[in-house]
């Protein structure tokens, strides 16, 4: 069997390679483009075990891995760093740190989401990116009216805003754009409609996104985006990992008797983050318990920070709800019954 520690970038690889039949250590550097990678795991006697820093661009590496039968290990970049105290930083010193680590069981290995996961992560980040760009196409329509000396916020959007928009007086290029992003928000539209329509179909097929559904506040978007997020829940033994894994806990720089605390660390998934502090705000109009809660904490703190509290809170209670297979309002009810 051989054990591998690579250091993969998105155009090449180094790798360290021991064989534990013979007791070698090879190093070599590998082209991704050229094929050059994936003869010599192709030539690797399977299975081998590759253990790789996680990477936004590795995925077509390890599906690759996984075709050819070897088994893949993919870990923590910032553990793997901690745990190298010299200040020299090659490819070569890191694919040796990566092997030597798989050698001595101290490999800060991550878990993985399955494949169909990974695809209905694709389909969330898909949608959240159209409608970025939709806000910046509806931006660019409001300035244009603003320029005009006309103020319509929010109604701008409303059939008569339309229709005040297409009567607006512009000349030359600026009639070009309102007609450009006219056309953009129009196929916009008509795209994230499909895809939240594809979103809605996924959270009804999934039994863990209709019980966070019963959640009111809660919708399919952020309901999918937490299960396949988390995963598998028994990962966590307590609520408090989970803020930890979101980056919903504060920073802290502690010692002897001094305790400093921080902003939230943001050492975790921004998107589901971003989702939860949005689905809080709609929890806090239809939750009445949930909004005393938050009303409470803006009398002693910042609304950003009361925000971000109560997005917290809605993680723990979603996590709880999928812990213990509980619907609202019985998990509700659970939190506020006395101990």
């Amino acid at each position: 069997m051989n054990i591998v520690g690579c250091d993969f970038h998105p155009g090449w690889q180094q790798v360290a390679v021991f064989d534990m039949e013979t007791g070698e250590i090879q190093e070599r550097k590998l082209n991704n483009g050229n094929g050059e990678a994936e003869s010599f795991y192709r030539r690797l006697s399977a299975p081998a075990l590759v253990g790789l820093e996680a990477s936004g661009n590795s995925q077509w590496f390890e599906d690759l891995l996984g075709r050819l039968g070897h088994e893949v290990w993919v870990g923590d970049a910032a553990q793997i760093r901690a745990s190298y105290v010299r200040k020299q930083k090659t490819d070569k010193r890191d694919a040796a740190h990566i092997l030597k680590l798989l050698l001595e069981s101290r490999f800060p290995r991550i878990w993985r989401p399955t494949a169909g996961d990974r695809d209905l992560r694709q389909l969330l980040i898909h949608r959240h990116k159209l409608v970025q760009i939709r806000i910046r196409v509806k931006n660019g329509l409001q300035h244009l009216m603003l320029n005009r000396g006309v103020q319509m916020k929010r109604k701008l959007w409303s059939e008569a805003g339309q229709q005040a928009l297409r009567e607006l007086p512009l000349e030359g290029w600026a009639a070009q754009r309102r007609a450009d992003l006219l056309h953009l928000l129009a196929a916009l539209n008509d795209q994230i409609g499909k895809l939240e329509e594809a979103v809605s179909r996924a959270a009804k097929l999934d039994p863990g996104a209709q019980l966070l559904m019963t959640q009111p506040g809660v919708g399919p978007i952020t309901a999918l985006a937490f299960v396949v997020t988390l995963g598998d829940v028994r990962r966590f033994p307590r609520g408090k990992q989970v803020a930890s894994y979101l980056g919903l806990i504060p920073t802290e720089r502690s010692s002897s008797q001094h305790r400093r605390l921080g902003s939230i660390s943001k050492q975790g998934n921004p998107f589901l983050r971003m989702l939860l502090v949005e689905s809080a705000q709609s929890v806090n109009r239809l939750d009445e318990g949930f909004r005393k809660q938050y009303q409470h904490r803006c009398h002693r703190m910042a609304t950003g920070v009361a925000k971000v509290a109560a997005a917290r809170k809605l993680a723990v209670r979603l996590y709880w709800m999928l812990r213990t297979n509980t619907r609202y309002p019985e998990i509700a009810h659970i939190e506020s019954s006395p101990r």
